[in-house]
Formats: structure tokens, sequence, C-alpha cells
């Protein structure tokens, strides 16, 4: 699979901040400032939004983002989802696990919990 050129940009900065903990520091601190210094010019966030980095390097820990309430009223389903929904079940949650998860509650390389 082709990645846009958002997630190349996205990846990029990615690995830099496992390089740099100057950059990742800036990330964490500024992060606006910090991606517009790395592309070399400014970004233009829609109005309202944000942007914000999170630290997830730490392998002993389980990160889980709670995401934004999905707004049913605006979303477009596919026909999957929209059986579910018809039938009164609720949107499968998201799950994140880290790359070293075994899938039976232990973190692999030793940084158990």
């Amino acid at each position: 699979m082709e990645l846009t050129n958002d997630q190349r940009i996205l990846q990029s900065i990615v690995q830099k901040a496992w390089r740099d903990p100057v950059f990742k520091n800036n990330l964490l601190q500024n992060p606006v400032a910090a991606v517009e210094s790395f592309l070399g010019h400014p970004i233009n966030l829609p109005e309202g939004k944000k942007i914000s980095f999170v630290d997830q390097t730490d392998t002993s820990t389980i990160f889980i983002t709670i995401p934004a309430e999905p707004d049913i009223e605006d979303m477009e389903l596919d026909e999957e989802l929209l059986d579910m929904v018809s039938g009164g079940e609720n949107l499968p949650p998201v799950i994140v696990k880290p790359a070293n998860y075994d899938g039976n509650g232990n973190l692999l390389g030793g940084n158990q919990p």
C-alpha cells in the first residue's frame, strides 16, 4: 500500500523524534512550531482545532486512547455498521495494542509491568 504525502510526512516526523530528543521535546511542548520548523513553512489547522503529540515510547506502559464519541447524526456508515446500529448494537470500540504486546496481557522484550 502506497503512503499518502501526509502519511510520509508524519512518518518522517516520528522517525526524527525517535532520533532527536530535542525535536521530540519540541513536538511535545509546542507541536505547531515544531512541525512548522520541520516542514520549513507554516501549517494551517482548521479553525478551532489543535495538534498534540503524545510520547508513547515507554514500552512498559500500554497506552489507551479515548476517542471522541462518534456523532451518529453526522456519520456515513457502511452497510455492516448500519445493520449494527439499526439492530441496537453499539459501535465497536477502537483497540490499540503496542507492537510488543503478545495478546495475553504481556509485553514482549523483557519490559513487563
